[in-house]
């Protein structure tokens, strides 16, 4: 009757004589992983040695988990790999694979529960699995340095999202690399988060901001995402030094951000797909390619910004007032820019406005800044947005027409952007990057 606590015992005390917590790897040999960190007290560390240890374990208490190379945890394609249920918990240098692939119950390489405060997660691979990492109502995670790589065999929307984060604060996601999950970041009705040098790739969005605010998303990489950077219903953002290259549908998209700052990005690239070439599991994919998005947006900065080669450089639409935007450089875009509205727009600030590669105004003072104003869109324009088949018509002598009489008569001119103080030279994001 008494074998059971017995043995129980005999494991703990062999444990805490050998050589695991002096720093030496678990051999997968001397019994399942989750008795060990049973076994464990707390504070303590647990190295794990090369080989595959049984996944599906669960840390309750404060301790640290290290890996040797070659160390793997493995779920076997059921439920978490790991379930982090304690603050302090610190994942390092481990492979964690083959989670289940159970959205519903968000099967993740690493699912922190409620409280699971301050956990550390630095060095670690977590490949095939659902969620990369699963967070939610804790404060003051720190991942750092680690690669995310979903199932290519399941299509894209059925994959888990690479970090999942739900009510986190004060948070820290720094270097890691995701991609070939459903996005790559998804954060939601979270504060004073910030994401750092992440690289981000094949991806529906590379992060996805969604109802969370005062965040900072610095130096970021997205490349061959459908967006780069979708930022929705959040305020107080800082937007800086980020890179989206070659994205499909958004370079950035701001919906619904406001009082934010979008300063020192680069998008390249962004070209829309299209046609039978363009198909993902039979399904036949189009949409524009737009280097900046702005829907009902209201009251940001948007200044030294490069957007280049992209179908639209930048769409501002849906009520989007009160944006400051200057200093950027809209380059070799097909279309510079998209405004439908009526009411007149001012892009420059304090004498300074954007440059814009096909201005045809001079500079005769010398001073860097065009002297005739640049109105990126006129009366043309608006009637190819509102009736695209009307771009039939487009060398047409009586759309040519049109466009003298506008530059002559300037009463004839519709409402829409104007930049009093265009830049004749690309601003700093520009320069140095080919």
């Amino acid at each position: 009757m008494y074998l059971g606590p017995i043995r129980c015992l005999l494991l703990a005390v062999f444990l805490a004589g050998s050589p695991v917590l002096a720093g030496q790897g678990i051999d997968p040999e001397q019994g399942p992983l989750q008795a060990h960190i049973d076994a464990a007290s707390a504070g303590s560390t647990l190295v794990l040695g090369p080989g595959i240890h049984a996944g599906g374990v669960v840390i309750d208490r404060p301790l640290t988990l290290r890996g040797e190379p070659g160390a793997v945890i493995d779920a076997g394609g059921q439920g978490d790999v790991i379930r982090v249920q304690a603050e302090d918990v610190s994942i390092q240098e481990v492979i964690l694979r083959n989670s289940g692939f159970d959205l519903t119950a968000m099967n993740a390489a690493i699912h922190a529960e409620r409280g699971a405060h301050r956990l550390h997660v630095e060095g670690t691979v977590m490949e095939d699995v659902a969620f990369g990492l699963w967070l939610w109502h804790l404060r003051g995670p720190r991942v750092i340095g680690n690669r995310i790589s979903g199932s290519e065999a399941i299509r894209s929307q059925d994959r888990g999202d690479g970090i999942r984060l739900f009510n986190v604060e004060d948070g820290l996601f720094a270097d890691n690399e995701v991609r070939h999950t459903r996005d790559g970041v998804y954060i939601d009705t979270s504060s004073e988060v910030e994401f750092r040098g992440n690289r981000f790739s094949d991806l529906r969005y590379g992060i996805h901001y969604m109802y969370s605010h005062h965040g900072r998303i610095i130096d970021n990489r997205t490349t061959r995402t459908r967006s780069g950077f979708a930022l929705m219903m959040s305020n107080h953002l800082e937007v800086r030094g980020n890179r989206s290259e070659r994205d499909r549908n958004y370079g950035f998209l701001l919906n619904f951000v406001n009082y934010s700052e979008l300063a020192d990005n680069v998008v390249d690239g962004v070209t829309g797909w299209a046609g039978a070439a363009n198909t993902e599991h039979g399904v036949t994919l189009g949409a524009e390619g737009k280097g900046l998005f702005i829907y009902n947006a209201q009251s940001n900065e948007v200044r030294d910004n490069r957007i280049a080669n992209s179908e639209i450089g930048v769409h501002l639409t849906a009520g989007s007032e009160g944006n400051r935007i200057h200093g950027n450089s809209f380059v070799n875009n097909r279309t510079q820019a998209m405004y439908v509205s009526t009411r007149p727009q001012e892009w420059s600030h304090e004498g300074r406005g954007n440059y814009w590669s096909d201005y045809l105004g001079w500079d005769l003072g010398g001073d860097g800044i065009g002297d005739r104003p640049h109105e990126p869109n006129d009366a043309v324009d608006r009637l190819l947005w509102t009736y695209p088949m009307a771009r039939l018509l487009m060398n047409s002598p009586a759309v040519q027409l049109i466009r003298w009489v506008q530059q002559q008569f300037p009463v004839f001119r519709p409402s829409g952007l104007r930049d009093s103080a265009p830049l004749m030279r690309p601003g700093h994001a520009l320069e140095g990057t080919g």
